[in-house]
Protein backbone atom coordinates (compact mmCIF):
# COMPACT_ATOMS: atom_id res chain seq x y z
CA UNK A 1 0.00 0.00 0.00
CA UNK A 2 2.95 2.17 0.92
CA UNK A 3 4.66 2.00 -2.36
CA UNK A 4 1.27 2.77 -4.38
CA UNK A 5 1.10 6.05 -2.31
CA UNK A 6 4.16 7.21 -3.40
CA UNK A 7 4.17 6.32 -6.93
CA UNK A 8 0.81 7.91 -7.03
CA UNK A 9 2.56 10.79 -5.00
CA UNK A 10 5.52 11.19 -7.21
CA UNK A 11 2.91 11.11 -10.69
CA UNK A 12 1.24 13.64 -8.92
CA UNK A 13 4.08 15.88 -9.00
CA UNK A 14 5.70 15.29 -11.86
CA UNK A 15 2.26 16.09 -13.48
CA UNK A 16 2.57 19.56 -11.75
CA UNK A 17 5.81 20.29 -12.65
CA UNK A 18 5.04 19.92 -16.43
CA UNK A 19 1.84 21.83 -16.01
CA UNK A 20 3.75 24.75 -14.50
CA UNK A 21 6.27 24.07 -17.43
CA UNK A 22 4.14 24.47 -20.02
CA UNK A 23 2.60 27.50 -18.24
CA UNK A 24 6.18 29.22 -18.02
CA UNK A 25 6.79 28.62 -21.73
CA UNK A 26 3.12 29.91 -22.28
CA UNK A 27 3.44 33.22 -20.72
CA UNK A 28 7.47 33.41 -21.59
CA UNK A 29 6.10 33.35 -25.67
CA UNK A 30 3.41 35.86 -25.12
CA UNK A 31 5.78 38.07 -23.78
CA UNK A 32 7.58 37.68 -27.09
CA UNK A 33 10.76 36.04 -26.44
CA UNK A 34 12.28 33.00 -28.28
CA UNK A 35 11.81 29.13 -28.08
CA UNK A 36 15.09 28.68 -26.88
CA UNK A 37 14.44 31.50 -24.17
CA UNK A 38 10.75 30.00 -23.28
CA UNK A 39 12.42 26.23 -23.21
CA UNK A 40 14.83 27.79 -20.54
CA UNK A 41 12.23 29.08 -18.75
CA UNK A 42 10.42 25.70 -19.09
CA UNK A 43 13.24 23.81 -17.84
CA UNK A 44 14.08 25.68 -14.74
CA UNK A 45 10.56 25.64 -14.07
CA UNK A 46 10.55 22.07 -14.51
CA UNK A 47 13.59 21.47 -12.20
CA UNK A 48 12.20 24.42 -9.52
CA UNK A 49 8.84 22.66 -9.08
CA UNK A 50 10.51 18.88 -8.56
CA UNK A 51 13.93 20.88 -6.40
CA UNK A 52 10.68 22.33 -4.06
CA UNK A 53 9.41 18.97 -4.13
CA UNK A 54 11.97 17.58 -2.44
CA UNK A 55 12.54 19.72 -0.27
CA UNK A 56 8.66 19.61 1.20
CA UNK A 57 9.57 16.02 1.56
CA UNK A 58 12.88 15.80 3.59
CA UNK A 59 10.94 18.79 5.87
CA UNK A 60 8.22 16.60 6.08
CA UNK A 61 9.79 13.44 6.71
CA UNK A 62 10.71 13.85 10.51
CA UNK A 63 6.90 14.02 11.62
CA UNK A 64 5.85 10.51 9.57
CA UNK A 65 6.02 7.95 12.17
Amino acid sequence: MTVAVVLLAVAVVIVVALMAAAGAATLARLEGSTWPSALTRAALTFTTVITLAAAVTAALTPLLP
